[in-house]
């Protein structure tokens, strides 16, 4: 102690209850987000994509017509659950407006200031939802009409035509150019929001779940029956689709 100078010492931060310090990350928790029917249709339907692209290059077209039946099934189910699924299946949803989906991506450069709080789709995503969901329709349709070797002939194709089905297979052809660039856009849009904004769309659409803050509600899932009474009626209308066409 030196004279004339007496001690002094600074005073004790105060410990906040209930607060975080400065510049902490938010709380987040995991939240379940996707259910198994959903995710099951994604990644089966990417690998459907890869297998027509396959069997196309080694002309197994019997595969081709194979893996194309069973992506329509996948379809029909998918627009069904967009009706009678979970909360994040349900088209109703996370059904958007164009200029809401443009607003978005106007601020895709711009860093998150909190933790991501999007439960499912974002507006942009749901349209990139539709936008596949129409290509994969339409590519599938006009390839089991499209005539070739191996497939049987529908009963439309005897009556339909020469130029109306040169057409169908000139769109089939189109589609599946339109459909490539659909899912090179949406690859491109999944790194976007990596880099930029620090959010992983690929791991929750994996196991399902989400990190999310405390004070957002999870969503609600339906019941498994659902899910399995409308895979057998989407591979009973496939199979009906298929034979007449």
């Amino acid at each position: 102690m030196i004279p004339g100078f007496p001690l002094r010492f600074a005073p004790r931060p105060r410990k906040m209850h209930g607060m975080s310090p400065p510049n902490a990350p938010a709380a987040t928790r995991p939240v379940a987000v996707w259910d198994l029917p959903t995710r099951l249709f994604h990644w089966a339907t990417a690998a459907l994509v890869a297998a027509l692209y396959a069997t196309a290059r080694l002309n197994r077209m019997d595969l081709h017509v194979l893996a194309g039946e069973t992506l329509l099934a996948l379809l029909i189910f998918r627009i069904l659950w967009g009706f009678f699924g979970g909360q994040t299946a349900r088209f109703a949803r996370f059904a958007s407006s164009p200029a809401s989906a443009l607003r978005h991506l106007a601020h895709l450069a711009r860093p998150e200031p909190e933790p991501d709080r999007t439960v499912g789709h974002n507006q942009a995503g749901a349209w990139m939802v539709f936008v596949l969901l129409f290509l994969l329709l339409g590519e599938t349709l006009s390839g089991l009409y499209t005539n070739n070797d191996v497939a049987n002939e529908g009963p439309f194709t005897e009556i339909t035509p020469a130029p109306v089905a040169n057409a169908i297979t000139d769109l089939h052809t189109i589609l599946w150019d339109a459909l490539l660039a659909a899912i090179a856009l949406h690859l491109l849009a999944i790194l976007a929001y990596a880099l930029l904004k620090r959010q992983n769309l690929v791991g929750p659409m994996i196991t399902g779940t989400k990190r999310l803050p405390p004070d957002v509600p999870p969503p609600r899932f339906a019941r498994p029956a659902i899910a399995l009474l409308l895979a057998a009626l989407s591979v009973i209308a496939a199979t009906a689709i298929a034979t007449f066409l």
